[in-house]
């Protein structure tokens, strides 16, 4: 062997020597809780990421947001009101069984009535009013009106089999009984609020996955994280801590992933009611006989207390943007005319007092203290912002499972909330969060508050269903405009996600901040 071949050999040994080939097990620490298995039961970003293992759309998300063929091979708007969808061939269930267009009309009918839901994904298919099978892999699909947006809103309705799903319950889903899906992996293992395992599906009709087998650990902690991914216990893990991250781009065997995302964090008020609302008191504690809240000048001036640009750079350190609308700079209706809002403390007063609360009034604030970056600790900033301007606030935090429950039933005064636009679009929020609530319509899913301006509802409707892309985005940034003056919700903040890995390990960040292991490559 001659010297250089023999230098070569050697470098080649300790190359392998400092890093040994990966394993085919891949281990990932994630930051909320995966409430449920049931792809229908709660529209909320840790399960929508979660079931995209197990279950697939007709319609799937690229990292930017766009719309790309998944079990729909292709899609075709027949007329304003009706669209062809051709299925993928030879696509079976993890038992065997074929997949055909019988399972996408009965995941349809039952996206809507899943019992107990705290969040419907009934907003994706609200209007649907037809689902044919023309042949075993073709459909047909009628809406009630122009839905130029149905390609992208099927990306969140899951679809599950209608042989294991007829009679099949959520908790069914959650046991592993009825979690037959169609997708790359397959459900080992699922304790709620611990951790799940999946294995690689051998039959899926896709590419062949890297990895073998996949334990998720659920820590909402952001240090633990952390430590769990510089000891090596796992090997990715999701929204590592703002405060970490200086900390992490130092370390030589990790690398950083990140982009800023669609997800926005904003204040929520109660309107469902007219009277006492149940955390709002006097000075005195005593009921007010009335809900401050309806009263506009209310909500500017608690707008207006807020200092956004401390909550990025502050609060998130870095890792959020401050907002006064829900998507970023260039997303589709994203509206340039609406400002950031300064911070004006002796407006926030004067608007008080115009309402007639002079000496101001007691308030609680509600939000999740393991679901999104420093949650807990936004909330706390916010609650001295407003105590600031008289409107003396408390704070109470619960874990998310909790916490959504409850504000699905309306039994909070004011709400620290959040939306990830799984569209890409301004028109998510509008549709789920704003649109008031109706559920026979399938609109308004999840405005769990009862906000509700007509006129903005009808231009809502209007908005989209207009099928010309350019002025159906005019007419969403119209509406962002309404909306936010209105202040049905108080934007606060845009967030930026970030992953961490070991290496050689690679994330294609993704503008939904979903952590898939579809994207997780070596």
């Amino acid at each position: 062997m001659t010297a250089l071949r023999l230098k070569a050999a050697l470098f080649a040994g300790l190359a392998l020597a400092a890093f040994p080939a990966l394993a085919a097990d891949l281990r990932i620490g994630l930051n909320a809780p995966v409430t449920s298995i049931d792809p229908h039961f709660a529209n909320a970003a840790p399960n929508s990421a979660f079931a995209r293992h197990i279950f697939e759309t007709l319609v799937v998300r690229s990292p930017e947001g766009r719309p790309m063929p998944n079990l729909a091979l292709s899609w075709t708007p027949v007329s304003d009101t009706e669209w062809e969808f051709k299925l993928r061939p030879g696509v079976t269930w993890h038992d065997g069984k074929p997949f055909t267009a019988e399972d996408v009309i009965f995941s349809f009918n039952r996206i809507p009535n899943v019992p107990n839901s705290p969040a419907s994904f009934a907003g994706n298919i609200r209007t649907v009013t037809k689902v044919e099978a023309v042949d075993p892999l073709t459909l047909r699909i009628t809406t009630s009106a122009p839905t130029p947006n149905l390609p992208i809103d099927l990306a969140g309705a899951f679809i599950v089999s209608r042989h294991v799903g007829e009679g099949a319950s959520t908790a069914d889903y959650n046991s592993g009984k009825a979690a037959i899906g169609t997708g790359p992996y397959r459900l080992l293992s699922y304790a709620a609020g611990s951790g799940i395992e999946v294995e690689r599906n051998p039959a899926w009709w896709g590419p062949k996955q890297d990895w073998d087998r996949v334990s998720f650990r659920i820590i909402p902690n952001p240090g633990a994280r952390t430590a769990a991914l510089l000891s090596g216990d796992v090997d990715l893990i999701a929204a590592p801590s703002s405060t970490d991250l200086p900390r992490l781009r130092q370390e030589a065997n990790i690398r950083i992933f990140e982009r800023l995302g669609s997800r926005s964090l904003f204040l929520s008020p109660d309107f469902s009611r007219t009277g006492d609302s149940p955390f709002i008191t006097d000075n005195e504690g005593r009921p007010l006989g009335k809900n401050p809240l309806l009263d506009l000048r209310v909500r500017q001036a608690l707008s207006l207390a807020i200092s956004r640009q401390g909550l990025a750079e502050r609060v998130q350190q870095g890792m959020a943007e401050p907002t006064g609308q829900w998507m970023p700079q260039g997303a589709f209706g994203h509206n340039a005319t609406v400002p950031v809002p300064a911070q004006d403390l002796n407006r926030a007063r004067a608007l008080l007092a115009e309402a007639g609360y002079p000496q101001g009034f007691r308030l609680t604030l509600h939000a999740s203290n393991d679901r999104y970056p420093a949650d807990g600790q936004t909330a706390q900033a916010v609650a001295q912002m407003w105590s600031r301007v008289g409107v003396a606030t408390t704070v109470e935090t619960l874990p998310f499972q909790t916490y959504l429950t409850r504000m699905s039933r309306q039994e909070f005064s004011m709400v620290q909330n959040s939306w990830g636009s799984t569209t890409g679009e301004a028109g998510s929020l509008l549709l789920n969060i704003i649109h008031s609530y109706d559920r026979e319509r399938r609109l308004g899913a999840s405005n769990d508050t009862r906000y509700v301006n007509e006129a903005l509802d009808r231009q809502i409707e209007e908005a989209l269903s207009t099928m010309d892309p350019a002025l159906r985005e005019q007419r969403i940034a119209a509406a962002v405009k309404v909306a936010v003056e209105d202040l049905g919700m108080i934007p606060m903040i845009l967030y930026k996600t970030a992953w961490a890995a070991r290496r050689p390990l690679v994330y294609e960040p993704r503008m939904d901040e979903q952590t898939l292991v579809m994207s997780v490559s070596r």
